[in-house]
């Protein structure tokens, strides 16, 4: 007697199964696509492998836009950016097809890539990585020989550490150059600076898009803090420096005339 009711539960059961899977897929829960993704860890400016994606069927019916179905439209294409297992290969992570790879094949369209000297301290002490964005500062001398440091860009993006595009975060290295992506106006602006001061990159949080519009700072203002700048203080405190980097002078009547010093 056991085994019938066994059998009709049995049935039961695989009836309500046929159910809820034809309402599933009449919902557009199970009519999801292939979608490439990646297997092993993609390094920026690298052709991917083969074995590096896979295409698996993407649950529901939120397909990525524009998503690759096919491993072999992804297969011997240059990665612009840093891939994870995981996440799904997309056009914008990839460059034009035909690039050679390498660093320009991560400059985005309109930027330029552009390398400055760095030392320790400069580099943010080596936490400034592949991938970070910083603000620079030129520290030198205006026209009246006076000293200042000024935000000349903000938010740039860091594209490589001596030559290398990718970096660890919990081993940050001392570096001699670092490579900058910037606009073409961008790329004067800091060609300039670099030749009237020296530079100095300052790390800020990846999310932080703002931009730095500051009138910088002149040296009465470490100097003589509490004179604001602008003021008649200030301006005593500045004409007072500058006379000290000039030497001492010599007064002849009414007139004052600067003496070499010794």
């Amino acid at each position: 007697m056991k085994q019938p009711v066994f059998v009709a539960i049995a049935l039961i059961l695989g009836a309500m199964a046929a159910f809820f899977t034809a309402r599933w897929l009449s919902d557009g829960q199970g009519s999801g696509g292939k979608v490439v993704m990646v297997q092993l860890p993609i390094t920026a400016g690298k052709t991917i492998t083969a074995d590096q994606v896979k295409a698996i069927v993407w649950p529901g019916s939120s397909v990525p836009d524009d998503a690759y179905t096919r491993v072999a439209n992804v297969a011997g294409r240059v990665a612009r950016v840093s891939m994870t297992p995981g996440e799904p290969v997309l056009p914008g992570k990839l460059a034009p097809k035909g690039s050679s790879g390498g660093l320009s094949s991560i400059i985005p369209e309109g930027k330029r890539a552009i390398t400055v000297k760095v030392n320790e301290v400069i580099a943010v002490a080596g936490f400034a990585l592949p991938g970070s964005y910083v603000d620079i500062l030129v520290n030198g001398r205006d026209a009246n020989k006076r000293q200042f440091s000024r935000t000349v860009l903000s938010h740039v993006k860091v594209l490589a550490v001596d030559q290398v595009t990718t970096g660890d975060p919990d081993k940050p290295k001392v570096v001699n150059a670092v490579t900058l992506e910037l606009t073409p106006h961008e790329s004067e602006k800091l060609d300039l600076a670099r030749n009237i001061g020296r530079l100095s990159l300052v790390l800020r949080n990846e999310l932080d898009t703002s931009k730095v519009n500051s009138a910088g700072v002149r040296l009465p203002e470490i100097v003589y803090p509490q004179f604001p700048l602008g003021s008649t203080s200030s301006a005593d405190a500045e004409d007072a420096l500058s006379s000290l980097s000039r030497g001492p002078e010599e007064i002849r009547g009414i007139s004052r005339v600067n003496v070499a010093k010794p």
